[in-house]
């Protein structure tokens, strides 16, 4: 069986790879918050782990941020070169269920 995730361990995820993602470029908490769109006490708060983010709001700081949404949920202490394999992973994953959906949902008649 696989382990459970709690909502815990995604905020911790998400608040330890946006304080990473934004210290990377060198922006400022209020900064970033100006340029997302969002109030800079909420981006504090997601960053302490204080509240969660919606799928909006990633979106808003992925394109802020110029990364991609999965750099929000790599787990802590990978070496940079298991985050490739571990990101090329995911990617072939992703094409695969591209693949699998209209085969699933759309009929050949």
């Amino acid at each position: 069986m696989a382990e459970k995730i709690s909502e815990e361990y995604i905020r911790i995820l998400v608040s330890t790879n946006l304080r990473r993602l934004r210290s990377q470029q060198n922006i400022s908490q209020l900064t970033l918050a100006s340029s997302a769109g969002v109030a800079h006490n909420f981006l504090n708060q997601v960053e302490n782990c204080k509240k969660g983010i919606s799928a909006k709001t990633i979106a808003k700081l992925c394109s802020t941020l110029d990364v991609k949404p999965y750099q929000f949920f790599l787990p802590e202490g990978i070496p940079d070169d298991l985050k490739q394999l571990y990101v090329l992973d995911f990617s072939d994953n992703m094409q695969k269920m591209a693949k699998e959906i209209p085969a699933k949902y759309i009929s050949n008649k």
